[in-house]
């Protein structure tokens, strides 16, 4: 049956918002089918959607109506202006995560400012947004990024090649690889699994089913992997050097007096997202 656009968009909206999901993805998922910008789509509401084109559409919509991220569907997600391809093999990049490098990269430039040759580790890199990102933002780092599964390190490896990054990387748990060859960074970064087992039942399908759980969930209270962090660290950080997390709500302030433990002589600071939640934990390790 043939559709104009704004019907094929109208039908879409309808029936995601019955399911109780974000009636905003027709459009991001049209779009991707139809290889249009948002502009050109909205000029072109009552042209004729070919049947080609409707029948993935239709397809697409059932898929998200189901549960599968948008994101998964369509093949990619924007992170710092850039387009990452994902795959149900690594976590969406959120905005959240956005707001780590932009402090990561003003920290940087306080303590060091353009100091060439500075090395920077993001563990368990998933998609590589954030490693990637830093390597685009500031070209003088020497940019390496760790994960424990060889299939995330596949996407971030895709990642580094369409956007022209040039990074390493690393197979291996946290920071064992580099303790095990005495290697050290002025930067480490992550965004570890934070959420605790017990908060599955409260979330969407749309994040329990499709994204891999390795990189949402950290036992019974979501710390384990800042416990074990908080361990290899002091073997990998230089001095000075600088430390950054992204921490689930509410998480800051212990993640934050486990830093302070593990470096006595750091500064340590909490840092709020553009929603006001604490999202961000930093150690500035400098005498």
């Amino acid at each position: 049956m043939t559709k104009k656009i704004y019907e094929a968009l109208n039908w879409a909206s309808s029936l995601l918002k019955e399911q109780n999901r974000d009636e905003n993805a027709g459009e991001l998922l049209l779009r991707h089918i139809l290889n249009m910008e948002r502009s050109r789509l909205f000029a072109s509401m009552q042209d004729l959607l070919p049947e080609e084109a409707w029948l993935k559409f239709e397809q697409a919509v059932h898929e998200h109506v189901k549960g599968k991220p948008v994101q998964y569907i369509i093949g990619h997600e924007e992170f710092y202006g850039r387009r990452f391809e994902v795959n149900e093999e690594v976590l969406i990049p959120r905005p959240e995560t956005e707001e780590l490098v932009y402090h990561t990269l003003k920290k940087i430039n306080s303590i060091w400012g353009t100091k060439p040759d500075l090395t920077l580790l993001d563990v368990g890199t998933g998609s590589g947004a954030i490693g990637i990102t830093m390597k685009l933002e500031n070209p003088k780092l020497a940019v390496t990024v760790s994960d424990i599964a060889a299939p995330s390190l596949e996407v971030a490896k895709n990642n580094a090649n369409y956007l022209g990054a040039e990074v390493s990387f690393i197979e291996g748990d946290l920071l064992l690889p580099f303790i095990n060859e005495r290697k050290r960074f002025d930067v480490i970064l992550s965004n570890p699994p934070y959420i605790p087992l017990g908060d599955m039942k409260e979330m969407s399908v749309v994040v329990t089913e499709h994204e891999p759980h390795r990189a949402l969930f950290a036992g019974d209270d979501g710390l384990v992997l800042y416990r074990r962090l908080m361990e290899q660290l002091p073997s990998v950080i230089n001095n000075p050097g600088i430390i950054g997390f992204e921490v689930g709500f509410r998480q800051g302030e212990v993640v934050k007096s486990m830093l302070q433990k593990a470096f006595p002589a750091a500064i340590v600071s909490v840092e709020f997202d553009i929603n006001g939640k604490d999202r961000m934990v930093f150690a500035e390790i400098t005498g």
